[in-house]
């Protein structure tokens, strides 16, 4: 689509279908001119010229003070949550696995390697868990069911058949597996070896893998700090042999699932009592705020929409002219579709909050995905109202001016990003760890561009395939001189262009649209006859209404600015 096609679709006619057009009313004019006037004023300009109180304003203030508010007391709750949790996966690491260091290997706990150390560490396991109530220092036990120990259950996964002879190359297989499991009381650690001797025998040549699942209860007393009743939480604890790949190395890993509840028989004194309910109400009081928040916004949004309408059926019964999609654009605040967005957000949040505080919820994560973008959307709203001060209003326009271009760019260069991403994942994948996987190696090239870790890239690559190397090496130097010497740059250069662009506008002024004229009660030129839409003149930004894209030109871009702060007419000074 041509440019001018994106700016005006409406239709042009000459003088003297204009003079033939039926009269326009003065008092219907200055109406609507005073209304769209007003509706594109500052908080303060509203409050000076009608004394019409800025709520939107003081909601949006007070709401990002309670959202931070809730936030913080959230993470705070929530970090006192992530810590119990990690501490008790290295307290059941260190418990339950033989040998183990306090520092995982990769995406496992520790590898053995003879069969002796399979079985040592698999009745480590069984033996450690018999004696869990004289062993772990912290509040653990036992998970019960109608007062009855849950079992621990041992299964091994392996071939239904098969025989391998590694010195003759042959093998015989059936891939079909089978699965074997053995459910072992917390009580029978004295029996269990001579009880069930044949089901540890086992055939490492056909062995998969060996699962060991038990549950464990823990209460989280570290709550009582924050005056917060202790939460008691359901440990589901797995332990995993990989045999998987057969190599001569089992991988053992140690993982668990929780469930949060509320204790059943609970008793505080002290100073610690409990106070959810002073939470709740300050939760449902956020809730309130939002509620107000995206109503007035939503007002604004429809009262727009209607200006916009008697706007439009202005121009086209008294200049039978259509108004131009830019002038129309004028009208939709995206930041009142940011406002409400986040309202929606902080609402779903704090509901999920106040029910992860009656303990009816456990899953924080969601949560805090809420919380966290709503808080988020909140401040990023902020730079709307720093828009209207001309020194501030720089980043937004210059974003904004921006924005088209670079995102056609990234388009671009993520084409070659990406063939750089796979080609680097399927030739260097197997001789660098950075290279195994596509969002490691994804992960890798980006830190490449920002200049991060050069070096060890370069050096850590194994010399072990000649070929392989020297294809490294040219693949590296390509990409880094190609992204850093010319992609990069010519993204920076995209944001310095618009930057100044937007910088030279606010000095010699920027270009007008038919919206600004008829604001400015410039008849003579409304609308803009004898010209296209992208054909305009420049004012000063003493006079200036908007920004609004209007030039033919299609490296220039326009964003727009709050009309009524910087309009300033005779018979009204704001």
């Amino acid at each position: 689509m041509e440019m001018s096609d994106r700016y005006c679709q409406g239709v042009r006619v000459d003088m003297s279908s204009v003079s033939t057009s039926m009269s326009t009313d003065p008092m219907t004019e200055e109406i609507l001119r005073d209304d769209l006037r007003f509706y594109f004023m500052s908080p303060c300009e509203k409050y000076r010229t009608r004394r019409q109180l800025p709520w939107k304003l003081a909601v949006q203030i007070l709401k990002i003070f309670m959202i931070t508010l809730q936030l913080i007391l959230f993470g705070l709750n929530n970090q006192l949550v992530v810590s119990y949790k990690e501490e008790n996966l290295m307290a059941f690491k260190n418990l339950f696995l033989r040998g183990y260091s306090g520092v995982d290997e990769d995406d496992y706990s520790i590898a053995v390697y003879t069969k002796q150390n399979v079985y040592d560490s698999l009745s480590y396991v069984v033996d450690q868990y018999s004696q869990l109530r004289n062993l772990s220092v912290g509040p653990v036990s036992y998970a019960e069911e109608n007062d009855t120990f849950l079992p621990m259950i041992i299964c091994k996964k392996s071939y239904t058949r098969g025989s391998v002879e590694p010195p003759k190359e042959s093998y015989d297989i059936d891939a079909q597996l089978e699965t074997v499991c053995l459910a072992l009381e917390p009580e029978s650690a004295t029996t269990w070896r001579m009880n069930n001797a044949s089901f540890f025998e086992l055939d490492f040549y056909r062995l998969v893998d060996i699962e060991i699942t038990f549950a464990l209860k823990g209460i989280n007393l570290q709550t009582v700090r924050s005056h917060e009743l202790p939460d008691c939480y359901t440990f589901f604890v797995k332990i995993v042999f990989d045999n998987s790949c057969h190599s001569g190395k089992v991988k053992l890993t140690l993982d668990f699932d929780d469930v949060s509840s509320v204790c059943k028989n609970w008793n505080i004194s002290g100073t610690a009592q409990k106070n959810t309910h002073y939470l709740l109400i300050f939760d449902g009081f956020v809730i309130v705020v939002c509620l107000i928040s995206a109503v007035l916004c939503t007002r604004s949004i429809i009262l727009a929409v209607k200006l916009l309408q008697r706007f439009s059926s202005f121009c086209l019964e008294n200049y039978n002219h259509k108004v131009c999609e830019d002038d129309q654009r004028e009208f939709l605040n995206g930041w009142y579709i940011l406002v409400i967005i986040s309202d929606v957000l902080a609402i779903i949040g704090s509901i999920l909050k106040m029910e992860i505080q009656a303990k009816s919820l456990t899953n924080y994560d969601v949560c805090s995905i809420f919380l966290g973008t709503s808080t988020l959307m909140v401040w990023v709203g902020v730079i709307r109202y720093l828009g209207y001060f001309e020194k501030y209003n720089v980043l937004i326009l210059t974003m904004r001016a921006a924005l088209p271009k670079v995102l056609r760019f990234c388009c671009c260069a993520g084409m070659i990003y990406l063939g750089y991403t796979f080609c680097g994942w399927i030739v260097l994948g197997p001789y660098h760890e950075k290279f195994e996987g596509l969002s490691r190696v994804a992960e890798c090239l980006f830190s490449l561009v920002n200049g991060d870790d050069m070096f060890p890239t370069f050096a850590d690559f194994e010399q072990k395939n000649t070929m392989v190397w020297l294809f490294s090496r040219a693949y590296l130097y390509s990409f880094i001189s190609l992204f850093i010497y010319m992609v990069l740059s010519l993204f920076i250069a995209l944001i310095t262009d618009a930057y100044e662009t937007i910088k030279g506008y606010q000095t010699t002024g920027f270009p007008m649209t038919e919206l600004q004229r008829f604001l400015m009660e410039q008849k003579e030129g409304f609308p803009l006859q004898g010209q296209e839409c992208g054909e305009v003149e420049n004012v000063h930004p003493s006079v200036m209404l908007c920004c609004c894209k209007s030039q033919k030109r299609e490296d220039v871009i326009f964003t727009v600015t709050p009309i009524a702060a910087v309009l300033e007419t005779p018979s009204q000074q704001c």
